[in-house]
């Protein structure tokens, strides 16, 4: 029998990496892997993720630059710091509340 598995983190949440210094907000969320067996093999051996945990989608940032990263949920971390994001996409997605926090824009009716 399958174990069902969970998400340890949703959508609209801010995350940093535990390896690499980057953090983003969570756009999709993948149950298990799904990208390429290219992608997969071509990280480093030592820190490559399990495959069968879920995977996330980020509008992600570095100090550099702005890009969207698919990243392991035990390389993920929830980010605190409260820091604004400015990855270009999100305000596309998503919209701030009061809180701070980040939540599915609802779609336009006209």
């Amino acid at each position: 029998m399958t174990q069902i598995r969970h998400a340890k983190f949703q959508i609209g949440q801010v995350v940093s990496h535990r390896i690499f210094a980057f953090r983003g907000i969570i756009f999709d969320v993948d149950p298990e892997f799904n990208n390429t067996e290219e992608w997969y093999q071509s990280i480093p051996e030592d820190i490559r993720p399990r495959r069968d945990q879920p995977f996330y989608h980020l509008f992600a940032e570095n100090a550099e630059s702005e890009y969207v990263a698919y990243v392991s949920e035990q390389n993920l971390m929830a980010d605190t710091s409260g820091v604004p994001l400015r990855h270009p996409q999100i305000k596309n997605m998503f919209e701030k509340t009061e809180g701070g926090v980040y939540r599915v824009k609802r779609p336009h009716i006209n």
